[in-house]
């Protein structure tokens, strides 16, 4: 291990970007995959699951994701998930994670919204105690599966509200889901105090974004990075503080972009914009927020003290109270100085 990787294992951590099915172990997804061998694609061995996870396009993965949504089955596998995703960020030194969640996803497959947001909660719960990791969630509709979806996603956020709700987000395909139809259902969540992070402008132009600010109030632009071909929509973000959830591997293996080399992160710091760094859907991606450092370390030509502040955006960025972030940029400074 390098000096550099060294440090980044070490250091203190907010991961803001992270889906939370997406995060399911090659372990954990086996297991499950084993309980419904016969009824399901997923493979029950964890050897093969880097070929099924080696994904030929973002509608591929839209797929392979979908398959393995399709392993949850009752409220105790969410909670084993749960818990098992927390502890693989805590052994990263991640202190604080925003989990992208979408029950509707799960409460259409026959899990009842209360035991779901019961199982979140109390996962959620026995990770602070047992790892020291404070998770939040973002409830997340699935844009594909179009208003219905915003409609339940909206009355599962505000009838079973789960101690660690903090935002509302759109994800899934963006190219045939425009962003304004969201509207309404994203009025109400913000009315209600929740954050606004919509995913724009990972597989579609500038555009996208500009309509999740407009019609959306995003407040944080989930990945954003089709923002490096407006220098006006950057200049836009740049000037209004607006975060952008960059997740550089997931990008490549999604073939959003070509190569990390094209990847346009250093583009996006030029210009001013605040970037956070995160890992999407790391074993289906073949990464971790630790790999994801590096990859930024490398982009950006960062040393310690570079990656230290990147550490530090993400916390700036993120819906803890100011106490919590307080805490944490303390931990990190101290961290660094050693």
């Amino acid at each position: 291990m390098t000096e550099l990787a060294s440090f980044i294992a070490g250091l203190p951590k907010a991961e803001l970007h992270v889906h939370h099915v997406g995060s399911a172990s090659p372990r954990i997804v086996a297991e499950l995959a084993a309980r419904h061998e016969g009824r399901s694609p997923v493979p029950a061995d964890p050897a093969a699951l880097a070929d099924y996870f080696a994904f030929r396009d973002f509608g591929h993965f839209i797929e392979v994701y979908l398959s393995v949504v399709d392993l949850i089955r009752d409220d105790e596998d969410v909670r084993t998930l749960t818990y098992e995703v927390a502890r693989e960020l805590a052994r990263q030194q991640v202190r604080y994670a925003e989990l992208t969640i979408t029950p509707y996803s799960h409460v259409r497959r026959g899990i009842p919204a209360p035991a779901f947001c019961a199982a979140i909660e109390d996962a959620r719960t026995g990770a602070a105690k047992d790892f020291g990791i404070d998770l939040a969630w973002c409830f997340d509709i699935p844009g594909e599966a179009g208003l219905p979806a915003a409609e339940e996603t909206l009355r599962i956020a505000l009838e079973e509200r789960p101690d660690g709700l903090v935002s509302f987000g759109l994800g899934g395909p963006e190219v045939g889901v425009p962003r304004p139809q969201f509207k309404p259902y994203f009025d109400k969540a913000r009315a209600a105090g929740l954050h606004s992070v919509p995913h724009a402008g990972e597989t579609t132009g500038p555009e996208t974004i500009w309509d999740a600010l407009r019609d959306l109030g995003a407040e944080r632009i989930g990945h954003g990075i089709a923002a490096a071909g407006d220098p006006q929509l950057m200049a836009y973000l740049a000037g209004h503080g607006i975060p952008l959830e960059v997740c550089p591997t997931s990008n490549v293996r999604t073939r959003a972009v070509a190569t990390i080399e094209e990847h346009p992160l250093a583009r996006l710091v030029a210009a001013g914009v605040t970037v956070t760094i995160n890992s999407d859907d790391p074993p289906m991606f073949g990464t971790t927020l630790e790999e994801e450092y590096a990859v930024a370390a490398h982009l950006l030509g960062l040393d310690r003290t570079g990656v230290a502040d990147l550490a530090r955006a993400a916390v700036g960025a993120s819906f803890l109270p100011t106490a919590g972030k307080e805490k944490l940029l303390a931990e990190i400074g101290a961290y660094a100085a050693r």
